[in-house]
């Protein structure tokens, strides 16, 4: 079986469509990257793949090579920079004493009820541990294009679903993340079939139930507890999604669907709660348009203050903040800011809520272990 090489299976599963799976998936996947280990997703979301768009691997396509196909690889291991600051207005905090703390970057603590604060970034210092590796596949690389309809009846999509389960040929990969459609439709039942026959003893370790604190969602994840239950998959913890906005000027938080529903929802079925990850439109940018997140880089009306300064403006490359002379980002033809997912997401507010969320995760599986050595 293509999955010998992989330590932990996790799926993650939503009972609802729109509560931010998939981004959940790809957030999951950079944090325990992040803290050295090997990843894989495997998006069985045949009908609306997100993930290669999160991912930034619309372009790519996959291998075929003897045996089955080669995933693709998001990033490989390697030790990565100290983190990039870039120079944008208003980036910098003030101390009580008025010295200047860096950029702005509020702190998302890892609670649904818990207020966001404003502070400075985490350390500044260099990475000596190398990231792990981060490999995808899914089947929207096999389409011919984004536009490709996927218009399969039950029995195509539980052939692809096992197809993908036998014919990948992962490297050695400590988490796998499956990220899969919402409810509990034919592609969960091949799903949790494959696996629970052919997967090795306690290789999969679980499931991530996600939520948003709305009434009707939290309704539908009651169904997706009982439907572990009833397949035998043990649910390691609710992760509560848009839990609360706060904005990155004023630190004014609005409970936008509520709060707190996926913690209740939690405690009444006896599974832990992972924690709520609030809005972060930093995040949004960096995966659609690959903006490394900058936080109080405030414009007046939403314009450029270098509007109209002419061709000085342009040639300028460097800004000045605190005294020193700081580098703007390179961008590719697209526009897009140049460097890996993985080393901008470090600049993300949201970066410390998935590290709270990926260390309980961690220490749950590495409890359990498994039979693959």
């Amino acid at each position: 079986m293509s999955l010998d090489n992989v330590k932990h299976i996790v799926l993650v599963l939503s009972g609802k469509g729109g509560v931010g799976k998939s981004s959940i998936t790809t957030q999951l996947a950079l944090s325990l990257s992040l803290a050295g280990h090997s990843v894989g997703i495997l998006d069985i979301d045949l009908t609306g793949p997100s993930i290669p768009r999160l991912l930034g691997l619309e372009d790519a396509k996959i291998t075929q090579a003897p045996g089955g196909w080669l995933p693709v690889e998001v990033h490989p291991s390697q030790i990565l920079p100290p983190i990039s600051h870039p120079a944008t207005p208003n980036s910098t905090s003030q101390s009580q004493n008025g010295e200047s703390n860096g950029p702005f970057q509020p702190e998302f603590t890892n609670g649904a009820a818990t207020p966001l604060i404003r502070t400075k970034p985490a350390a500044d210092a260099p990475v000596t541990k190398p990231i792990g590796s981060l490999h995808a596949i899914s089947l929207a690389l096999l389409l011919p294009s984004r536009s490709s309809a996927v218009v399969w009846r039950g029995p195509k999509k539980t052939a692809m679903v096992r197809q993908f389960l036998t014919s990948v040929l992962w490297p050695p990969t400590t988490y796998l993340l499956i990220d899969t459609p919402p409810g509990t439709s034919d592609e969960h039942i091949s799903l949790a079939e494959t696996l629970l026959t052919k997967a090795l003893p306690g290789q999969l370790s679980g499931a991530v139930i996600v939520t948003t604190p709305q009434a009707v969602a939290i309704s539908d994840v009651r169904k997706e507890v009982n439907f572990c239950r009833k397949t035998g998959i043990k649910v390691l913890g609710v992760v509560e999604n848009m839990s609360g906005f706060v904005c990155e000027c004023c630190g004014e938080r609005s409970n936008l669907f509520g709060k707190g529903g996926g913690e209740v929802m939690a405690r009444e079925f006896g599974v832990r709660f992972l924690g709520g990850v609030p809005v972060d439109s930093r995040w949004g940018g960096l995966v659609e348009e690959g903006k490394r997140p900058v936080y109080g880089d405030v414009m007046n009306n939403g314009e450029d203050e270098n509007d109209g300064e002419g061709e000085d403006a342009e040639e300028d490359t460097n800004d000045v903040r605190d005294g020193e002379r700081v580098s703007r980002v390179e961008q590719d033809e697209e526009g897009r800011e140049e460097g890996l997912l993985v080393d901008k997401y470090r600049n993300c507010a949201l970066c410390g809520v998935f590290e709270g969320i990926t260390r309980q995760l961690v220490d749950t599986m590495d409890g359990q272990g498994n039979g693959t050595g």
